[in-house]
């Protein structure tokens, strides 16, 4: 399991492992110089949908 903090509106997530093939193939498109921003995008987008769903 991550390790994941909230600190000044800044989240830091350590030690996180994803099993997910087909995300993995899209990440692999890019050169692995740019995985640790396109993560950041991707998990930014993801948060960003789901704003709002806490309370259902």
């Amino acid at each position: 399991m991550a390790d994941v903090k909230i600190q000044d509106g800044v989240i830091k997530v350590i030690d996180l492992d994803i099993q997910d093939p087909r995300a993995a193939a899209v990440l692999a498109e890019y050169p692995e110089t740019r995985w640790a921003e396109v993560t950041r995008r991707a998990i930014k987008i993801g948060l960003g949908y789901l704003k709002g769903g806490a309370q259902d």
